[in-house]
């Protein structure tokens, strides 16, 4: 609380008062006014994307998805993306394919593999980022797989044969 306390001073007509204000009960007010707004707001949530993960055993002895039943994705820098459906002897820079991310491009593409697949049932997606790569391009790829329904895809490293054949198209 606030409180005037006279004092006198000696040997002169003045007399000072000085003035104290007890601050105690305004920190406690600013205390509960922290506290009430803490528990009155809704803290943000993360937004986070479930993978399907494969499940434990033995991995399976020969090559599982043929080259017309895949189709790969290699994610490259400033926004681009590359796509082809070749083995290591046939990817060449005329059938690793650019488009981007605009509209329902990448999705149509999935579409399109899918419909052309000889097992649909093996059908996988496999994306392969650069180390040029960001982090929203390689999210896009995989919101784009979820919109398209496909649950088998895979998430791997791109091999030397491919990294050529990008290299020679982004030069």
């Amino acid at each position: 609380m606030a409180e005037v306390i006279a004092q006198e001073k000696s040997g002169g007509k003045q007399k000072k008062k000085l003035i104290r204000v007890d601050m105690t009960p305004m920190v406690d007010l600013g205390f509960l006014l922290i506290t009430f707004f803490m528990f009155t707001t809704n803290f943000t949530k993360p937004n986070v994307m479930d993978l399907g993960l494969p499940a434990k055993g033995d991995p399976p002895s020969g090559p599982v998805v043929d080259q017309k039943n895949q189709v790969t994705f290699i994610l490259g820098k400033d926004n681009r993306v590359f796509y082809h459906q070749s083995n290591q002897n046939d990817l060449n820079a005329e059938n690793l394919k650019e488009t981007d991310f605009s509209g329902v491009k990448i999705s149509k593409i999935i579409s399109e593999a899918y419909k052309n697949a000889p097992k649909p049932e093996n059908f996988t997606v496999i994306v392969k980022p650069t180390d040029d790569a960001n982090y929203k391009n390689f999210v896009d790829i995989l919101d784009n797989i979820a919109i398209s329904k496909k649950e088998r895809y895979g998430i791997t490293d791109i091999k030397p044969w491919e990294k050529k054949v990008y290299t020679e198209l982004t030069k």
